[in-house]
């Protein structure tokens, strides 16, 4: 039984450190823009029955609760915490924040439907006038496509999306609107890096409308949220798996001295 622990232990040392991994990358993000906390989620191994609840005695008496050791635990899931992050104010104009449900759209030629999802609404202008994500550098255009004329002298987006252009002759336009996109299962989509989201079997297919509209949710100008990550319950966590693990090493240490004392029998 002495190897059996030391199997056992491994397995548990195996699921915090991946839970460890999970926390680093939580705190690494914690300045990240519309960054969703991760949470990793355990579950037992299966178990060795010696006896058999409900098992009969050479007297047919029923064993009650039986004899069952179980083999460790592992990851069974990491989920996203998609709760709404705080909005900062920035006084950008490209920068826009979305209240309640809902992911911009990005095209991406290489992605499912040629389009990825993101939270983060730090957007900027490229060469020619068009809205793209983060920088001018990425080529990721923001879908539909919105253009900035170079006279543009304003530009106002409403909470509905609606993109209100005013030009150098004093003229106004209009453009859009910004829709968004909203998953039945947003857990299910896989997170690529780059604020980024692609869809999966298990997201379902995205359903697109406009913002404000039922089930989505409104964009503000001039804000963007931030990451969700809560620094104060992370360290918390941090804690807690640390002293997890260890305890769980002494399981080890527990298992080898006895392998060792075990030997050291056979020898006298």
């Amino acid at each position: 039984m002495s190897v059996q622990t030391l199997y056992t232990a491994a397995t548990g040392m195996q699921a915090l450190e991946t839970k460890l991994e999970v926390i680093a990358n939580n705190l690494a993000n914690v300045n990240t823009t519309a960054f969703k906390a991760d949470r990793a989620n355990f579950e037992d191994l299966i178990y060795v029955d010696s006896v058999p609840a409900g098992a009969q005695d050479s007297i047919g008496n029923l064993a009650a609760t039986g004899i069952s050791v179980g083999l460790g635990s592992r990851v069974s899931s990491v989920q996203s915490n998609f709760t709404q992050g705080p909005l900062k104010t920035t006084d950008q104009q490209f920068d826009i924040a979305i209240t309640g449900n809902g992911f911009f759209q990005i095209a991406d030629a290489d992605a499912r439907g040629g389009i990825l999802y993101t939270r983060a609404g730090n957007f900027s202008k490229n060469a020619l006038g068009q809205l793209v994500l983060g920088s001018a550098r990425t080529g990721r255009l923001v879908e539909p496509q919105i253009t900035i004329p170079d006279d543009a002298t304003n530009v106002t987006i409403s909470n509905d999306g609606l993109v209100t252009i005013t030009l150098g002759d004093g003229s106004v336009r209009t453009d859009g609107p910004l829709q968004l996109a909203t998953f039945v299962n947003p857990r299910g989509l896989q997170k690529l890096g780059d604020n980024l989201y692609a869809e999966t079997d298990a997201s379902g297919i995205p359903i697109v409308g406009d913002p404000g509209s039922l089930g989505f949710g409104q964009v503000q100008q001039g804000m963007l949220e931030a990451s969700n990550v809560e620094p104060v319950r992370e360290m918390i966590d941090l804690i807690t798996t640390q002293r997890g693990f260890e305890l769980t090493s002494q399981a080890v240490k527990a298992g080898d001295e006895i392998m060792q004392l075990v030997n050291n029998l056979s020898r006298s």
